[in-house]
């Protein structure tokens, strides 16, 4: 199954109706119907990870409301996830983009702290490809051949500020090579189709069954996934780890957020739900088909363990690119 027939699956899943009852208790959670702050459109990648997390968690959270607030590179629906009553009723489906990016930033009316970590469902790795005219197979080949053409080389990325445009950051801050060029596109479709027609020599995308099939066919040449370990629905292409940059690590997490105070019970609850349906083998394997990586330890201590590592890591490169908020 690749990436688009992925999303098509979850595009037909539907939400349902919202339930009510009184004389509710943190052990009855849930006993009427849960708000899923989506904060991204509908259809979108985001949006698929959190329905096939509904349709995953079954009963246990049945009715979910599924609630598509998009806007603002996904801090309009943080925000309003971060308001809402800490009851465990309102969930955010969460990505790097609005749980660690945005919140580096100032003027954000929520941070971090905002919110309960539940859980880490699953990753999108960034990956570092060139056109094929480009002169070199690996990244210290690429190193090279930047600093023996300086100012020649540019990447285009998915846009300023997103992961696909912090991971060519990364790496020219890891390799020395300052004067590679940034090319911001709208989306990632647009600087791959750019990377093939030779406009633009380098692109950061995030890996997908599609990337490796341009990559078979020739159109492209991956040089390395920006991961410390391989993919693996992709084990034949190498790490920026095993090329000598352990610190070429560049992934778009989804996970499951609740506000902050809301009742550790409650968080509990909700964290083994979703570590229980997350053991589906089909699951599992829709998400490598479609370029996901499975994060393996879902639950809460993990959660604010991996949130924190990428808060840290990811801090003094976005003050050191100057990003802005979108």
């Amino acid at each position: 199954m690749n990436r688009r027939a992925f999303l098509h699956l979850g595009v037909v899943s539907a939400a349902v109706t919202m339930a009510s009852s009184s004389g509710r208790t943190q052990s009855d959670y849930p006993d009427r119907a849960v708000r899923l702050i989506v904060p991204r459109a509908a259809g979108g990648v985001v949006d698929i990870i959190a329905r096939e997390w509904t349709n995953a968690v079954g009963t246990a959270f049945s009715p979910t409301v599924i609630e598509n607030v998009g806007g603002g590179g996904g801090t309009i629906g943080a925000a309003l996830a971060a308001r809402a009553e800490p009851d465990g009723y309102t969930l955010l489906f969460g990505t790097t983009s609005e749980m660690v990016l945005s919140p580096i930033l100032p003027n954000l009316s929520y941070s971090v702290a905002s919110f309960e970590p539940i859980a880490i469902i699953c990753e999108s790795i960034a990956s570092i490809v060139i056109n094929p005219s480009v002169p070199v197979t690996n990244l210290s080949e690429l190193v090279a051949y930047a600093k023996s053409n300086p100012g020649r080389l540019s990447y285009g990325s998915a846009g300023a500020g997103t992961v696909s445009n912090l991971a060519g950051e990364l790496f020219k801050r890891l390799a020395d090579c300052s004067d590679i060029t940034h090319v911001p596109y709208r989306g990632g479709n647009p600087a791959m189709t750019d990377v093939i027609a030779g406009h633009v020599p380098m692109a950061t995308p995030m890996m997908s069954e599609t990337i490796l099939e341009m990559h078979r066919r020739g159109e492209i040449r991956i040089l390395a996934v920006a991961s410390d370990r391989r993919l693996a629905a992709m084990p034949d292409i190498q790490t920026g780890a095993e090329q000598g940059y352990p610190g070429l690590i560049a992934r778009l997490f989804v996970g499951l957020f609740a506000p902050a105070k809301t009742p550790p019970p409650v968080v509990a609850k909700v964290a083994d739900v979703t570590r229980q349906a997350m053991q589906s083998a089909v699951l599992k394997d829709r998400f490598a088909a479609a370029g996901f990586e499975f994060v393996a330890d879902v639950d809460t201590a993990a959660a604010a363990r991996y949130l924190n590592d990428e808060v840290a890591r990811w801090t003094p490169i976005v003050q050191q690119v100057g990003l802005q908020q979108e």
